[in-house]
């Protein structure tokens, strides 16, 4: 079987912004001014986002919250988005509002995350909110949790992240 007999192929434009300018500021900003100069379009957002459609829609101390819209570009072989934009969506949820509660110069990485998918996710399924908070933040180690909901408040994947947090 041939590409014809699949029907017309789909394409999808990735379009994104360099990092570079967003990371030298990120320096001598503290987490939360960065994030929400990320989310005012001050900065260029992370490459990543690009993939998935994922902004950020609010962010305070210990908080942020990130849209996306799932198409079939994610689809799995079983035809649900594959687990790993989900994985994405979470974990940069759970991190970034980790990265709320850090001063200018500190940086962060995530060590762990374990995820619970509760409910499949599909192009019908429209835009998703990703909400991360931070549960316990820390000097070397801060830990957040976060979950993925549809439009009706529906929770489709939970999950707990441990983030190690690197001084200037």
């Amino acid at each position: 079987m041939g590409e014809d007999a699949w029907g017309e192929a789909r394409t999808r434009e990735l379009r994104w912004w360099d990092p570079a300018p967003g990371l030298a500021a990120a320096a001598s900003m503290s987490g939360l001014d960065y994030l929400r100069a990320i989310a005012a379009g001050e900065l260029p957002p992370a490459p990543i986002g690009s993939h998935f459609g994922m902004r950020p829609t609010r962010v305070e101390v210990g908080e942020v919250v990130f849209t996306a819209e799932a198409d079939e570009s994610a689809y799995n072989p079983i035809g649900v988005v594959h687990g790993g934009m989900v994985c994405t969506l979470l974990d940069s949820a759970a991190a970034c509002a980790v990265h709320t509660t850090l001063p200018a110069g500190t940086a962060y990485t995530s060590l762990d995350l374990t995820v619970s998918y509760l409910r499949p996710i599909t192009r019908d399924t429209g835009p998703v909110v990703a909400r991360g908070w931070v549960t316990k933040p820390g000097r070397r180690a801060a830990f957040a949790a976060a979950d993925v909901r549809d439009a009706e408040g529906r929770v489709l994947a939970t999950a707990t992240s441990t983030c190690l947090v690197m001084g200037p």
